[in-house]
């Protein structure tokens, strides 16, 4: 009688001392959301041999790649409102950085859901845009230190205040595009920082499953980052995008309005200083890159190892000269594309590559999928589940992307179709044109495939204050008489 009164009391001492996440295995999964800001494909997993991303890559081999996955805008509060609400900016009217998306969604956002169905929600860094916070939504949140609400990056304040950190270079960059080296140390950005808070709720007992996300700042303009990661990059080293002098040519005005060759290009072009460019955001991807090595060496050590979805996003590409154009703000390749993976225990096989075109509207029907939560009716994308399972499984869903009001791109695995509001269009081949330098769009062969693909265009436009000008306008005026 004593011998099993003394098991039972052993047991109950190791699950009194057992980690929450083993306690919570058998029924919901944790979730590691990592969001980065600004990354395009130019990460070596996805082919990309010039950057140096082993962390990325080894996070890459543990579960599902997208090698063709697009966000909803390639502006940053955009992107993440439609992301992180399950509605596209064309439903929400939310189109740029300069527009409060508290004011224009209405619905429970991604982790308001997961806090509402049981889970202990927090989070670190950039995960909404910086200018608009709702920190009631969270358990617990810290914002980025040093960081304004025009989402321009500065050094970590708090205990790293104290650190001098200075720069060598002999200015920050070339007039709007801004790059350089830093006398500092990785412990004074605040990356660092966000990084830090995660590891800190990694090892905390939590009495719920844990929604855990990490946003990281750069590569986001500028990128100044420490001199160690430019070092990794010599500027005779440096290999320039592969460009057309006449890629604009077959460009529509709306097109070329986005891209304002006359901008940033120019100005990168009269400096002389292209592969300075290159550099910064190289320098900028590898130290982003070091922040996540850390992130998840620190996740392996944890109790949340094995219960654990990781999912990792960047909210939008980057332009560095192709079509001569910088930055995003735009619906070609380059701007729209960017890393998306995923690793589901007992789920993904390591190593998993899915070819299949998907977009940013899946993230929160496929998270609510994994976790067993009931999927919104509001969201607008489908859940990818069946592609994790079998990464080439059939998919017949595009990706779309809006950029601006009635600006819209449907990419599927043959084409990229471009329809602005002033009625300007673009359509590309992408098997035979990867680089999207031959406009088919007036080619009358290809008109059934431009009606095929129009389907998929967002039904709903929703137009918000300072959203519709000049020819957005007009259209939207013909809209109107049309009806």
């Amino acid at each position: 009688m004593r011998i099993a009164q003394s098991i039972v009391a052993c047991t109950l001492l190791a699950l009194a001392f057992a980690s929450p996440a083993s306690a919570q295995q058998p029924t919901k999964p944790n979730v590691l959301f990592i969001a980065i800001d600004d990354l395009r494909d130019w990460v070596r997993y996805l082919g990309y041999e010039q950057v140096k991303t082993p962390n990325l890559d080894r996070l890459a081999a543990r579960g599902v790649t997208f090698t063709h996955a697009y966000c909803a805008s390639p502006v940053c509060n955009p992107s993440r409102t439609a992301l992180m609400s399950g509605q596209r900016s064309s439903t929400t009217g939310v189109y740029s950085n300069g527009i409060d998306w508290r004011q224009h969604v209405t619905v429970p956002t991604l982790n308001e859901h997961f806090r509402a169905n049981g889970y202990y929600v927090c989070g670190a860094g950039k995960i909404y845009h910086g200018a608009f916070p709702r920190d009631n939504d969270w358990d617990d949140y810290m914002h980025e230190r040093g960081v304004d609400a025009d989402d321009v990056d500065a050094p970590a304040k708090g205990k790293a205040k104290k650190a001098k950190i200075s720069s060598d270079a002999p200015n920050d960059g070339v007039e709007g595009i801004r790059f350089k080296p830093l006398n500092a140390r990785d412990e004074d950005m605040v990356d660092y920082a966000t990084v830090s808070y995660a590891l800190k709720q990694l090892n905390r007992s939590h009495d719920k499953p844990l929604f855990l996300a990490c946003g990281l700042h750069k590569p986001h303009m500028g990128w100044d980052v420490p001199k160690k990661y430019y070092d990794m990059y010599p500027l005779d080293k440096i290999q320039l995008p592969k460009v057309l002098e006449t890629d604009l040519d077959d460009v529509p005005p709306a097109g070329i309005r986005m891209a304002k060759p006359d901008g940033d290009h120019a100005d990168i072009l009269k400096s002389g200083r292209w592969k300075d460019a290159v550099q910064g955001y190289l320098a900028a991807i590898t130290f982003c890159d070091a922040m996540i090595g850390r992130l998840m060496d620190g996740f392996d050590k944890s109790p949340y190892k094995d219960n654990t979805v990781v999912m990792l996003w960047s909210d939008h590409g980057w332009h560095l000269g192709e079509k001569q154009h910088w930055r995003k703000f735009a619906l070609w390749e380059e701007s729209t594309r960017s890393p998306f993976l995923m690793s589901v225990p007992g789920m993904t096989k390591a190593g998993g590559v899915c070819d299949r075109t998907i977009d940013y509207m899946s993230i929160y029907p496929t998270l609510c999928d994994l976790a067993g939560l009931p999927i919104p009716k509001h969201c607008e994308g489908p859940s990818i589940k069946k592609l994790l399972q079998d990464p080439k499984a059939p998919w017949e869903t595009p990706a779309i992307t809006t950029h601006g009001y009635q600006n819209h791109t449907v990419r599927t695995e043959a084409y990229r179709y471009i329809r602005y509001a002033d009625g300007g269009e673009e359509l590309y081949d992408e098997k035979a044109d990867k680089l999207e330098w031959k406009n088919l769009a007036s080619d009358p062969g290809y008109a059934a495939v431009k009606q095929d693909l129009a389907k998929w265009f967002p039904k709903t436009n929703v137009a918000t204050p300072g959203a519709v000008r000049g020819k957005d306008a007009e259209a939207e005026k013909k809209a109107k008489r049309a009806k």
